[in-house]
C-alpha cells in the first residue's frame, strides 16, 4: 500500500465512500417526512423538499474544495472539519465548530440508541399481539443495554475505512424500510382513489391550537432542511479517499450521487405518504400501518439494523478525535498507545489489532452514551434542538467562509451575493426550527421521566 503525502495509508474509493455518505445522510428521519409535508401543505412542502437538496449540494461542493489548503488539489490536507476551520478561519472559530459538530454527532448516537429500543419494542409488541399473548413485557432499558453491548464490540474496528461493510449494510437496510413504507403508502393511497391533504400551511388538526400549529410548521421546515445535511462528516469521509484521482473531484461526485439518490427517496415517500394519510400523517409513517404486520415488522427490523451500522459511522469520527487528543498527550511508545496483534489460529494473515487506548476509551465512551440514553430517554426531542443550532454554522456558514478565502471571492461579486443570500435563507430556517424545537421539547418535558422511555 502506498503512503499518502502525509504518511497515512488510504484505500478509499468512490465505491467505498458512497455507503458512508448515504449512511450519514439517510436516517430514520425519512419516516417523518409525510408528517413534515402535512404541516406545510402541498405547495410549501414540495418546494422545501426539492429546494434544500439543491442548497445542500451547492455548499457540499464548496466544502469538498476545502479538504486541502491553500490549493484544493495539491495543498496540505485537513483531515477533519475542525482542521479545515483551523486552517482557514483561525483558532477563534475552532472551539465553536468543534462543540457544535461533536455535540451533534454524539447526540445522534444517543438518539440512535433510543430509536433502536423503540423499534425493538414495536416488533416485540407486534409479535405478542398476533400470538394473542396476555402478557407482553417491553423493557426499553434492556434493549438499550443490548444495543450498547453490540456497539462496544463494533467500536473496535480501527477507523472509518474499516467499517465500510457496516455502511453498506446500513445503506441497504435504509432502502428496505424506505421501500416498505413507500409500498404501504401506495397501497393505502390506492384505496382512496384521490390525493389527500391541503394546499394550506398549518392546516392540520381542528383541535390543535393555532400557536401549536405554527410551532409544528417551524419544526417541519427544520426537519426537511436537516434531512439532507451531512457536512459534519463530509471531510472525515473524504479523508478516507486515496489519491489520484484528486479527492475533491471524487467527493463531489459522491455528493452528487448521494444527494440525488436521497432526494428521490425522500420526495417519493414524503409526497405519497402525505397523499395517503393527509392531515393524519403520523410522526413515523411505519406506525400508521398495522397490517400486514410481517411487512411492518420487516420495516422496523431494517431500521434496527440500519442504526447499528450508522452508529459506527458517526462514532468512528468521534473516536478518532478523542484518540488523537489522547495520543498527543501520551507517548506513542507507552503501553496505553502500543498496538498489539493477536493472530487467528489456522489463518495465514488473519489477525486482530488493538491497543489499550482503543479498547478502554471506546468502551467507556459507548457505555457512557448508552447510560445517557437510559437516563434521558426523551433525548430525541433534545436532538432536534442540537440539529437546529448546528445546521446553519456547520452546513452553510463555515463552508461558505472557507470557500471564499480559498477561492478569493471578492465582496459584491455575483458569487458573493448568491452565497450570502442562500446563507440568509438557511439562517432563517435554522432560527425558526430552533423556536419550533424548543416549543416541542417544552411539551415533551411536561410528562417525560428519567429512566422511563415511552414505547
Amino acid at each position: 500500500m502506498a503512503l499518502g503525502d502525509d504518511g497515512v495509508v488510504r484505500t478509499g474509493t468512490f465505491w467505498s465512500t458512497i455507503p458512508h455518505a448515504f449512511t450519514s445522510m439517510v436516517g430514520t428521519g425519512i419516516l417523518a417526512l409525510p408528517w413534515s409535508i402535512s404541516q406545510l401543505g402541498w405547495i410549501v412542502g414540495p418546494v422545501a423538499i426539492l429546494a434544500f437538496p439543491v442548497i445542500t449540494y451547492y455548499y457540499a461542493m464548496l466544502l469538498c474544495d476545502c479538504y486541502r489548503t491553500p490549493d484544493p488539489i495539491k495543498g496540505r490536507r485537513n483531515r477533519t472539519y475542525v482542521d479545515a476551520v483551523r486552517a482557514f478561519l483561525g483558532k477563534r472559530n475552532v472551539v465553536i465548530c468543534g462543540v457544535l459538530q461533536y455535540a451533534a454527532l454524539w447526540g445522534t448516537m444517543i438518539g440512535y440508541t433510543i430509536t433502536t429500543a423503540i423499534s425493538i419494542a414495536s416488533v416485540k409488541r407486534s409479535i405478542c399481539f398476533h400470538r394473542h399473548d396476555a402478557r407482553c413485557d417491553v423493557q426499553g432499558n434492556i434493549y438499550m443495554m443490548a444495543f450498547g453491548a453490540m456497539e462496544i464490540v463494533l467500536s473496535q474496528f480501527p477507523n472509518l475505512e474499516k467499517v465500510t461493510i457496516l455502511s453498506v449494510i446500513a445503506t441497504a437496510t435504509s432502502f428496505i424500510y424506505s421501500l416498505v413504507a413507500l409500498g404501504l403508502s401506495v397501497a393505502k393511497l390506492s384505496t382512496y382513489h384521490e390525493l389527500r391533504g391541503s394546499t394550506l400551511v398549518a392546516n392540520v388538526g381542528e383541535d390543535i391550537a393555532s400557536l401549536t400549529k405554527v410551532w409544528h410548521v417551524f419544526q417541519a421546515l427544520g426537519n426537511i432542511a436537516f434531512a439532507y445535511t451531512y457536512s459534519w462528516l463530509l471531510l472525515e469521509i473524504q479523508d478516507t479517499l486515496k489519491s489520484p484521482p484528486p479527492e475533491n473531484q471524487v467527493m463531489k461526485k459522491v455528493s452528487l450521487y448521494t444527494i440525488a439518490g436521497t432526494s428521490i427517496f425522500y420526495s417519493s415517500l414524503g409526497f405519497i405518504g402525505y397523499a395517503a394519510f393527509g392531515s393524519h400523517a403520523p410522526g413515523n409513517v411505519l406506525t400508521g400501518f398495522g397490517e400486514p404486520f410481517w411487512l411492518v415488522d420487516i420495516g422496523h427490523i431494517s431500521v434496527i439494523i440500519h442504526l447499528i451500522g450508522a452508529y459506527q459511522v458517526f462514532g468512528q469520527v468521534v473516536f478518532a478525535t478523542n484518540e488523537r487528543l489522547l495520543t498527543s498527550r501520551c507517548s506513542t511508545t507507552s503501553v496505553f498507545n502500543r498496538t498489539c496483534n493477536i493472530r487467528f489460529p489456522g489463518t495465514r494473515n488473519g489477525s486482530f489489532q488493538f491497543s489499550l487506548n482503543r479498547l478502554l476509551m471506546r468502551t467507556i465512551f459507548v457505555i457512557f452514551t448508552t447510560l445517557v440514553a437510559m437516563i434521558f430517554p426523551f433525548f430525541n426531542a433534545i436532538l432536534s434542538i442540537l440539529g437546529s443550532i448546528s445546521f446553519w454554522p456547520i452546513t452553510v456558514y463555515f463552508p461558505m467562509q472557507m470557500y471564499m478565502i480559498q477561492a478569493k471571492i471578492e465582496k459584491g461579486t455575483p458569487t458573493w451575493t448568491v452565497l450570502y443570500v442562500l446563507s440568509f435563507v438557511c439562517l432563517v430556517v435554522s432560527l425558526v426550527a430552533i423556536v419550533g424545537s424548543v416549543a416541542d421539547i417544552s411539551q415533551t418535558l411536561r410528562h417525560a421521566k428519567i429512566f422511563h422511555i415511552e414505547l
